[in-house]
């Protein structure tokens, strides 16, 4: 086997750009690239592994034998290891041996920056060199509009290993889910998927949440190419992608990136700021350049060389906060002596500024579940710069309210109203997400009281109440159809379900809830401001009957909604409306196609009957445990 050859990808520029933490397209420099040079084909690989005192390339090109291939440490202090193999190809596997000057530590690792990974629990790297010719062009031309934040934005939360399994529970593939999946999300009207991540990792349990191969897609479904064809599926037909991205925490397992070179090279050194105590997992150094280069460059990765759509950041809350699970004495304020993690602050502003800089017409979104200030305003005003955040009080207080009996709600109207004195402060996501159907929590359905029919008509009702308040929407995989069993990862959805009435009546009406959202501008144009939504009463807490009012930009395209939060049909109900004329139905979600007790009156007309502080009103039948829309 040929020995190492000196070459470089970098240029003296790149060092300093790497060196100052600006350098946010390190995937094409730093990991292994199959290429050509001087008519021999071979594979260029670089690592960054300062505290090492030697680096080799082992792999079953050498028989995983440590010293055959070494690899060249750079002259200018970057600590940057690089080297061309020839004979290798796309294909083959490897890792980094590294002999660190700390006491002689000698660690085995997988790349970093590895765009393939062996099947786990196996961990090589594999050189990859890939090639897939996209045919997404006319998503691409047009997904800054559908990424507007006035535009519909409904995501579908998935989990790709358990959304839909084979008889003998093995994995669909990328390539089989851009069959399945696409036609679904398609057809049930979802604007977005949202997967859960996707980029590798060694432990099924933890969901993706704990990665060791940040720049490749897991290799359980497929190849890359094959993910971007799912991908690809999506965008033709019409879909947004969304990735989850963890730039939070990472596992300790050996061949991540944990002690990578015999030193806290990715983690914070300090275990107060480096440790999870929640997770146990390390947390990335934000006050390291070379660590904030590393993280910038991996989203604009997926991006770029995956066409994806936006990113869900998982965790900020854990980022923004040296207490985040630490008890007295396990933690360091910061140098003004409060708890605000000033690095990761400073990080998390220069990530959104550097995507948005790059790709104007993508989303982030933050799952942040704290009263962190302005999470979604623009950093130059003082933000982080995200475009979405997580409403998460709003989820909490929603499901608190649903679980309770009917008959006690009227002492607590107020977790229901008590989500718009700050749903304008942010751009919120409202979210039923798999963390809601996990340990314990019940799936949607079983949280909800009374009988099988009250359950059903509950369950209607919390979806029609989300759609049609302010804010874009995330529902988790089976929601949709009323999964009546907690979420289980390894084992596919319960599609069987969908036979029956109930269930097929609550996956008809997400279908035409997301018809609706998308149909009827007063439901997203204004979604993120006070201008798009008016109370006309919220103070029935004795009947628990909310009223109130969606606006787009013309008066005419004007909603109006009544929610029962009872199973006491609401008859003769009078409301207070904003101007006069003929009000007709276009929803309800008592109807019996989702398994209502039926369809009431279609058109109502205004009479000059002052109330609620209206000339006119209304007098309507609101059904039980039910939601009507009019325009």
């Amino acid at each position: 086997m040929s020995k190492v050859i000196v070459h470089s990808l970098f240029s003296d520029f790149d060092i300093d750009l790497f060196k100052s933490g600006k350098h946010f397209k390190l995937y094409e420099k730093l990991g292994s690239h199959p290429m050509e040079l001087d008519g021999v084909q071979g594979t260029y690989f670089a690592v960054w592994a300062p505290t090492a005192n030697s680096v080799s390339v082992v792999g079953d090109f050498n028989n995983w034998r440590d010293l055959e291939h070494p690899l060249n440490v750079r002259w200018d202090g970057s600590g940057i290891w690089e080297g061309f193999i020839p004979g290798i190809g796309s294909g083959t596997l490897y890792k980094y041996n590294i002999h660190s000057n700390n006491f002689g530590i000698v660690t085995e690792k997988a790349d970093p920056f590895a765009k393939y990974c062996e099947h786990p629990p196996k961990t090589a790297s594999v050189v990859w060199d890939g090639d897939y010719t996209w045919k997404d062009e006319k998503w691409m031309d047009v997904r800054g509009d559908k990424n507007s934040l006035d535009k519909p934005y409904s995501v579908y939360e998935v989990h790709l290993g358990s959304w839909k399994r084979k008889e003998n529970n093995d994995f669909l593939t990328y390539s089989e889910l851009a069959e399945d999946l696409v036609k679904y999300v398609k057809e049930m009207g979802f604007t977005h998927v949202e997967f859960m991540p996707i980029m590798e990792f060694p432990f099924d349990p933890s969901w993706g949440y704990q990665l060791t191969g940040y720049f490749a897609p897991t290799s359980r479904f497929g190849n890359p190419e094959e993910f971007k064809f799912l991908v690809d599926k999506l965008h033709q037909a019409g879909v947004g992608v969304i990735l989850d991205w963890v730039p939070s925490h990472f596992p300790e397992d050996a061949h991540g990136l944990g002690f990578f070179d015999g030193s806290h090279l990715y983690e914070h050194p300090d275990r107060r700021r480096g440790y999870h105590p929640d997770w146990k997992s390390l947390i990335f150094n934000y006050g390291r350049n070379e660590v904030r280069a590393f993280l910038i460059s991996n989203a604009l990765f997926w991006l770029d060389q995956y066409h994806v759509d936006g990113l869900r950041v998982d965790a900020v809350a854990s980022m923004l906060y040296l207490d985040y699970s630490r008890e007295e004495g396990e933690w360091e304020p910061n140098i003004y002596g409060n708890n605000e993690n000033l690095e990761a602050i400073s990080f998390i502003r220069e990530l959104n500024e550097t995507v948005y800089g790059n790709f104007p017409d993508v989303q982030t979104i933050a799952e942040e579940s704290t009263s962190f200030a302005m999470v979604s305003k623009p950093v130059n005003i003082g933000g982080l710069g995200f475009g979405m955040k997580w409403m998460m009080g709003w989820m909490h207080d929603t499901l608190e309210y649903f679980k309770k009996e009917p008959i006690y709600r009227k002492h607590h109207q107020n977790d229901l109203t008590f989500s718009m004195t700050y749903a304008f402060t942010e751009n919120f996501m409202l979210p039923f997400s798999h963390d809601e159907v996990v340990y314990g929590k019940q799936s949607l359905l079983y949280k909800m009281p009374g009988d099988e029919w009250q359950k059903f008509a509950n369950l209607r009702l919390l979806y029609s109440y989300m759609f049609t308040h302010p804010g874009t929407n995330l529902i988790f995989q089976g929601g949709e159809f009323a999964q009546s069993s907690e979420w289980n990862y390894n084992q596919s959805l319960d599609w069987h379900l969908t036979q029956y009435e109930f269930h097929a009546g609550i996956q008809e009406l997400i279908k035409d809830l997301n018809k609706i959202y998308k149909s009827y501008p007063a439901l997203y144009e204004k979604q993120f401001s006070q201008e798009g939504f008016q109370w006309i009463d919220y103070g029935d807490a004795a009947n628990s009957v909310l009223t109130y009012i969606r606006k787009g930009h013309k008066q005419e395209d004007d909603l109006i909604v009544a929610a029962n939060f009872t199973p006491v049909p609401r008859e003769k109900y009078r409301i207070g409306v904003p101007k006069s004329g003929t009000l007709k139905q276009v929803f309800n979600s008592d109807a019996k196609k989702y398994g209502g007790s039926g369809s009431r009156k279609s058109s109502v007309k205004t009479e000059k009957k002052s109330w609620h502080g209206f000339d006119d009103s209304i007098e309507i039948t609101i059904p039980p445990l039910g939601i009507v829309i009019f325009q």
